[in-house]
């Protein structure tokens, strides 16, 4: 009798690593990501959600309603033959402010560890606020600025800086619960927003730093915002808005008669768009007193803060961008040792005074070039192409936009070179993505990756033999004995545009 291979790859023949799944009950939604084990960058393989409500008429009546319980039951039934189906070995089930606050929340809370055949944690409000700030570290790398989850039920605070988790609060401003405490009226909610607000005194350490939104009507926000503005990106994660821009699209989202519209509505669901006006409100009286560097989204919460909390602190402290990169180029490389190499290969490229790099433009090219060589599969007319999408749109963490763009467009020119011919292809949306210095480097560094594997054929153990070295304005690449007859008119034109870059000429040496 045949096997058929696990649908997730081949890693999980070799049971490398368990699937985790995460059931969150909010007051909003009920959700079950499953993630393909515990690491630093861990990577959802099954995401889903249902609009159930359960905190739409805790306000007013202190219950979790009929209907919306016997959904979320629904649920967490379906979600519990999912986790077996894909192989959960641990599944976690986390409750937060509806649940908590209800007067049948733990009636519910019975019913519902039936339903998934797990124990049902109900979070304090403070322990949201821990979770949400450790899914910003899973996802962005020493964060730091405050962090706010808004649920339907709820906002939590917590200022980070980097390790450390400093004060945190939580504040009766959900979407679904001003609605219901408002009885569907913006102006009453005002009141109530600034009233909460006003009663944290430590809000002004928010000053000149990020803050990092986080929640479905934040998203959704964020989706309307990169319809209205064009952004070339439909990547959530690190999407930022400068402050200023940010409350004056909240302000106009709010002031909306028809929400029909506006540009992009359509992607959000109907049932998170009741909830919109009032989260715009609560991000713009939010803003207005923090007056943080600027607005950054995540799709990191409390779900992958609890998995980051699983984590062994040596594990917690790895680089989010260069863990995600190497699990990548494991999976889709036809050599992770050479993309490891690759690294060390274009680091002498950049000992250069004149091609001095920061710290983090260094991490960025070493990510460039573990993902190298992940389009190899693609027609050789497509491969560029193929790769900048990919990387994209990936679930890269652990940068910002233009860093994923970097690492995007370095990938696009090892596949099709760095002329301006070549640069021509884009639309000037992604070009406008990177600033001159860092498109410059994207050739350098997609230039010197193109020659590499001109000499290796993406193999590993030849490049580390066959160094790049600076000689009286020459980029020197030298092919020892057992290379030599490497040398040839293609591996010589690639080291001639390498250098061209460099404002060097180029020779190989071959055979010394």
């Amino acid at each position: 009798m045949s096997v058929m291979p696990h649908i997730f790859g081949d890693r999980w023949l070799t049971a490398e690593r368990e699937p985790i799944g995460v059931i969150d009950i909010g007051s909003n939604s009920v959700r079950l990501v499953i993630y393909e084990g515990a690491v630093r960058a861990a990577t959802p393989v099954f995401n889903e959600k249902v609009l159930c409500g359960l905190g739409r008429s805790i306000h007013s009546t202190g219950r979790l309603s009929d209907e919306a319980i016997e959904r979320a039951i629904g649920a967490l039934a379906r979600f519990r033959v999912i986790s077996r189906i894909v192989g959960v070995k641990v599944l976690r089930v986390i409750a937060t402010a509806a649940v908590r606050e209800a007067e049948n929340g733990r009636e519910f809370i019975a019913r519902g560890e039936k339903a998934c055949g797990a124990k049902i944690e109900i979070l304090s409000g403070e322990k949201e606020a821990e979770l949400a700030a450790h899914g910003i570290r899973m996802g962005f790398r020493e964060a730091d600025g405050f962090a706010g989850d808004l649920g339907g039920g709820s906002l939590e605070l917590i200022d980070i800086y980097r390790d450390t988790l400093n004060e945190a609060t939580t504040m009766p401003l959900g979407g679904l619960r001003l609605i219901d405490s408002t009885g569907d009226k913006l102006d009453k909610a005002l009141a109530l927003i600034d009233e909460s607000l006003g009663k944290i005194d430590w809000l002004a350490k928010g000053a000149g730093r990020p803050f990092y939104a986080v929640g479905g009507t934040w998203r959704a926000l964020a989706k309307l915002h990169m319809d209205e503005t064009n952004y070339p990106l439909r990547v959530m994660q690190g999407y930022s808005i400068p402050t200023r821009d940010a409350i004056l699209f909240c302000e106009k989202v709010r002031k909306t008669k028809k929400l029909s519209l506006l540009p992009g509505i359509d992607d959000v669901a109907r049932a998170r768009r009741e909830v919109l006006p009032y989260g715009a409100l609560v991000l713009e009286r939010l803003l207005k007193l923090l007056a943080p560097s600027e607005v950054i989204f995540s799709v990191y919460g409390i779900r992958e803060g609890l998995v980051f909390s699983l984590l062994p602190e040596v594990e917690q402290r790895k680089d989010p961008l260069l863990c995600f990169c190497e699990d990548y180029s494991r999976l889709r490389s036809r050599s992770y040792d050479h993309a490891v190499e690759l690294c060390a290969w274009t680091d002498v490229l950049f000992d250069s005074p004149d091609l001095t790099e920061t710290a983090d433009e260094k991490r960025l090219r070493h990510a460039a070039c573990l993902m190298s060589d992940i389009g190899w599969r693609a027609h050789p007319d497509y491969r560029g192409e193929k790769s900048l999408n990919i990387i994209a749109q990936s679930g890269l963490v652990g940068t910002d936009h233009p860093g994923r763009m970097f690492i995007a467009m370095s990938v696009f020119f090892r596949h099709v070179g760095s002329s301006e011919q070549n640069t021509d292809q884009l639309s000037e949306r992604i070009k406008g993505a990177l600033s001159k210095r860092a498109l410059k480097r994207a050739r350098i560094v997609g230039a010197a990756i193109r020659a590499a594997h001109m000499v290796s054929i993406g193999m590993p153990g030849v490049i580390d033999e066959t160094p790049l070295s600076f000689e009286d304005g020459k980029l020197v690449l030298t092919l020892p004995k057992s290379y030599a007859s490497l040398d040839g008119e293609r591996l010589r034109r690639r080291m001639e545009s390498l250098a061209a870059l460099l404002q060097l000429t180029a020779e190989v040496r071959a055979g010394r």
